[in-house]
């Protein structure tokens, strides 16, 4: 008897006995379901993580790190960065945008209401690099850069903190006394690293009047190409430790190296989360060789007559293994479709994508065969070895 009769007798076995073989895929069902979603959302949610930490811009941080023998010697080591390392970083072939923050928490006032709040003075090439996109009013301009006016555009937390959700453009609230003129108001973050903080952004020409110092707190390169962004964060660190005469103040932050980490950390999370989930992949292969082993019994005179007419034990033994993984197979099948959709509904709510991967789907076939092969074969081994004239005698 060849595979596909054997697949045949197998379905129509199935068929005769649908309630049953229903339930006894059920088992396999939710255990492949349940491993392929939490493998798709865990993947997912590695990859969101992955890009909030390293970005899309292919950016590099630069930061500064003096030894505790160049606080002491140094007059000015305190302040990181300024204009002239801002120009010579600009002047490396690699780097294409500078993009230069400084950032002070402090008080802002409008009318009788205070707010505390984070005010960070950006240069241009921040909205060039960092997607702020405005929900009402309009972004920060060149000629607000240029000119060093006093405008700034604020979170959507800011606004319904200060503003109690009313309309803030063209109002004028003080920061240090400081008049300014908010002109924007930024979007509601989503996704799950986004939370609702009050924040302030001015041209940094503005931020430099308003808290009177010229101190650059961070430096973020922005490259080409990924493959040249390492090459310059390196420049940059040497020529600026060159320039301040320090040993390694200067460094970069390389954030591939702390996403590598992190995904390693939620690949550990979700290989021991899936594998919980596989425990009723186990519960389920156990069904299936309980049932059919009440399958074997109950067509001991099927075996016994094909004995007779000639079938040897190992046909007997592989029509019943066919059996067994044809039905771990359609219920691994269901499981997938099943933990893919459940996958697309978890990302849904979570705000991250779902990636239900073709190794994952393959591998979740492949694992119910195996569950087919090694749970159907006491069942198989039990129809094969049974007395061919016994078995006619079975009633």
């Amino acid at each position: 008897m060849s595979v596909i009769e054997n697949i045949k007798m197998a379905l129509s076995s199935l068929r005769a006995h649908k309630m049953r073989s229903i339930l006894t895929m059920l088992g396999i069902i939710i255990g492949v379901g349940s491993v392929i979603a939490v493998v798709a959302v865990g993947q997912g949610g590695e990859a969101m993580l992955k890009s909030q930490i390293v970005g899309e811009g292919n950016t590099i941080e630069l930061f500064y790190m003096p030894s505790d023998e160049e606080l002491q010697t140094s007059p000015d080591v305190m302040s990181p960065f300024t204009q002239e390392d801002l120009r010579a970083v600009e002047s490396i072939p690699e780097v294409t945008q500078v993009v230069a923050t400084s950032s002070e928490f402090g008080s802002v006032r409008y009318r009788e209401n205070t707010l505390d709040s984070s005010i960070t003075g950006i240069n241009q090439a921040y909205l060039d690099v960092n997607e702020l996109e405005v929900a009402s009013g309009r972004n920060l301009l060149s000629a607000d850069f240029l000119g060093g006016r006093r405008t700034a555009i604020v979170s959507a937390s800011f606004q319904e903190e200060l503003f109690d959700g009313k309309n803030p453009l063209g109002q004028v609230v003080y920061v240090h006394s400081q008049p300014v003129e908010i002109v924007g108001v930024l979007k509601k973050p989503t996704g799950m690293l986004a939370f609702g903080t009050n924040d302030m952004y001015l041209p940094w020409n503005t931020w430099r009047t308003v808290f009177a110092t010229n101190d650059i707190s961070q430096v973020t390169l922005q490259a080409d190409n990924a493959e040249d962004l390492q090459k310059a964060g390196k420049k940059a660190a040497g020529m600026l430790n060159q320039m301040h005469h320090t040993e390694e103040a200067y460094q970069v932050m390389n954030m591939e190296e702390i996403a590598a980490g992190i995904g390693q950390v939620t690949r550990v999370m979700t290989i021991i989360i899936g594998s919980i989930a596989g425990v009723s992949l186990l519960v389920g292969g156990i069904g299936v060789m309980n049932i059919m082993l009440v399958s074997v019994t109950e067509r001991t005179r099927e075996i016994g007559v094909r004995m007779s007419l000639g079938a040897t034990r190992g046909q007997i033994l592989f029509q019943f293994l066919v059996e067994s993984v044809t039905l771990t197979l359609i219920g691994g099948a269901v499981g997938i479709m099943l933990g893919g959709s459940a996958a697309a509904i978890v990302s849904y709510f979570a705000g991250w994508p779902a990636l239900v991967s073709w190794p994952v789907i393959v591998g979740g076939l492949l694992f119910s065969m195996v569950i087919g092969v090694v749970f159907g074969i006491l069942p198989a081994n039990k129809a094969s070895r049974l007395n061919p004239i016994e078995s006619l005698r079975y009633e």
